[in-house]
């Protein structure tokens, strides 16, 4: 809840001091000035309840989509000696990273891949894949659950998802500025809001969107270095290095559907290395071997 607290006040920080600096600045003058008539500050006020609603519900339904998503199936009493053991490590791990025992599930899939969500540290869920089960030694597979409990204490899932709240409230906010100005200026349409305003106000959300999408991705891929150091903290740095080296080995790395693909073990990335989720497993292997 603090760190729920915390980013929703630094939210609201910068959207007083954009107000402030459009006051300072005259900006509602000069927009005024020729001829759009817009309430800077009653837009960033809606842009906010827009961009952050959407990242709040999301990451409330998290637990509930990764299941449904992903046919997760809880180990609520274990059947054979590898559930027993799962679910021992997992509790090993949370009590030392000091969380609460999350729910644990294995989903079928035949590659190597796991992940972690929640939007309370103390009551998450960790899911691991057939495939990990099956292609990983003991001490990988520890290794793995080890960087997705070090996802959940570090709070990465609501991090992320208020994050990208942010990011999506400033999107909307001039998106919806440049809008405006195509709608007024450009096309000097004068009352209410012309088929200008919603064409140009979509592409400049896409085109904003692919930006801001940038931030998203460096952070994503900041605390995977985080999660792996805490993986090794937990099982061993040993460990965590063969797990890395284990997924280097996968033909085809599984990708998770939308959000999940951020707190994987195993992700790939896109067309480059800065709209990519994961660092590569190269320079995350390097990271590990030069803690001292």
């Amino acid at each position: 809840m603090m760190r729920i607290f915390l980013f929703l006040a630094t939210n609201v920080a910068i959207m007083v001091v954009i107000s402030i600096v459009f006051s300072l600045l005259g900006l509602t003058g000069t927009l005024d000035a020729q001829g759009i008539n817009i309430d800077l500050n009653a837009l960033l006020v809606m842009s906010a309840i827009i961009g952050m609603t959407g990242s709040v519900i999301s990451l409330a339904m998290s637990k509930w989509s990764a299941k449904q998503a992903m046919g997760v199936q809880l180990i609520e009493q274990p059947r054979n000696q590898t559930e027993q053991w799962l679910l021992t490590i997992v509790a090993k791990q949370a009590q030392q990273a000091g969380i609460g025992m999350p729910e644990v599930g294995i989903f079928q899939a035949p590659e190597a891949n796991a992940f972690a969500t929640g939007m309370n540290r103390n009551s998450a869920l960790v899911a691991v894949s057939t495939g990990l089960l099956q292609r990983m030694s003991n001490d990988e597979v520890e290794a793995v659950i080890g960087h997705e409990i070090s996802h959940v204490a570090n709070g990465d899932m609501v991090t992320m998802a208020l994050m990208q709240g942010v990011v999506n409230t400033f999107v909307y906010f001039f998106a919806s500025i440049i809008g405006h100005v195509v709608d007024r200026v450009i096309l000097q349409n004068e009352r209410g809001h012309g088929m200008g305003y919603f064409l140009a106000q979509m592409v400049a959300q896409i085109a904003l969107g692919f930006l801001a999408s940038l931030l998203v991705m460096w952070f994503s891929r900041y605390r995977e270095f985080k999660a792996d150091a805490g993986g090794a903290k937990l099982a061993g740095r040993g460990k965590m290095i063969s797990a890395l080296h284990a997924l280097q080995r996968e033909y085809k790395p599984q990708d998770l559907p939308g959000q999940l693909a951020a707190f994987g073990i195993n992700g790939r990335g896109g067309i480059s290395k800065l709209f990519m989720s994961h660092p590569p497993l190269e320079e995350r292997i390097a990271a590990l071997q030069n803690i001292r």
